[in-house]
């Protein structure tokens, strides 16, 4: 483990995922570092790199070994661990299940909407003094959001464009009567997008969520375990890699095409 307060090396995007998602074939390693927060450490080592010539930040969300369930990830030391290096835009891939029939299993879905039922995680860098109250109306970055689309369909990957996720605390999966309810009003169902989706936004950083569909969730009728989602997501692996090493040299250095760099400005913090 590395434990630095001085960051000797930056990168503007950051990946956080897990381990379907680095692929060392594919990464040149330039550095390691766990820089410590006001939060505590992250959840693991940062690892600096390049994919397709962009340098990169890669984080894996629950740990190595994946020690962290969703409601226990240092979510704010995470997001803030990787502004500290640098990063403006974070790609997330991340698993759900799904609430629509035509949302389907080993399909991705580009979020654009989230609504939460989380209810015990840390919200916000801003516990005061001072209280500021920012925008989420769109939560998620549509100049990212479109690139990725885009990238997609050229790599025929079939792709929703958009997709409501609702968060839940987890670690468990949902009742039926659960499962019932979120369909009338979401697409999608993981444990993940909240709060790192809002942290991020305080950061002012872009924020883009590729969710893997892993299994539909038992509104079906269909019985949701971990040996079907780890398939699932084994199986997928490669398409989100490949999604992600074509749409990461179409990212602009300069963020032009969206607003997320005025959040806080527009909260009049």
């Amino acid at each position: 483990m590395c434990i630095l307060f001085l960051i000797d090396m930056t990168a503007r995007i950051g990946i956080i995922g897990g381990t379907g998602v680095y692929d060392p074939d594919s990464f040149e390693m330039l550095e390691s570092v766990r820089p410590l927060t006001p939060y505590g450490l992250p959840s693991d080592d940062i690892h600096i790199g390049r994919i397709k010539g962009v340098e990169v930040a890669f984080m894996s969300r629950h740990g190595k070994g994946h020690v962290y369930p969703p409601h226990m990830v240092n979510y704010r030391a995470n997001i803030w661990a990787l502004k500290q290096i640098g990063v403006e835009r974070i790609i997330s891939p991340c698993a759900v299940g799904s609430l629509q029939e035509e949302y389907e299993p080993g399909q991705i879905v580009i979020v654009d909407q989230f609504i939460d039922f989380t209810k015990k995680r840390d919200y916000t860098f801003f516990d005061g003094p001072k209280t500021v109250h920012i925008s989420t109306a769109d939560p998620f970055c549509p100049e990212m959001s479109s690139i990725f689309a885009k990238e997609a369909k050229k790599a025929k990957i079939k792709v929703h464009g958009e997709g409501t996720y609702v968060c839940v605390e987890g670690p468990r999966f949902s009742t039926r009567a659960e499962s019932q309810m979120y369909k009338a009003f979401a697409d999608i169902i993981g444990m993940t997008v909240v709060p790192e989706c809002q942290l991020a936004r305080e950061m002012e950083m872009c924020y883009c969520s590729l969710g893997t569909i892993t299994d539909y969730d038992v509104w079906a009728d269909e019985p949701v375990d971990t040996a079907t989602v780890l398939r699932i997501m084994a199986e997928n692996a490669d398409k989100i890699r490949t999604l992600i090493s074509a749409a990461l040299p179409k990212i602009p250095a300069e963020r032009k095409k969206c607003e997320c760099s005025q959040v806080l400005k527009a909260a009049g913090a």
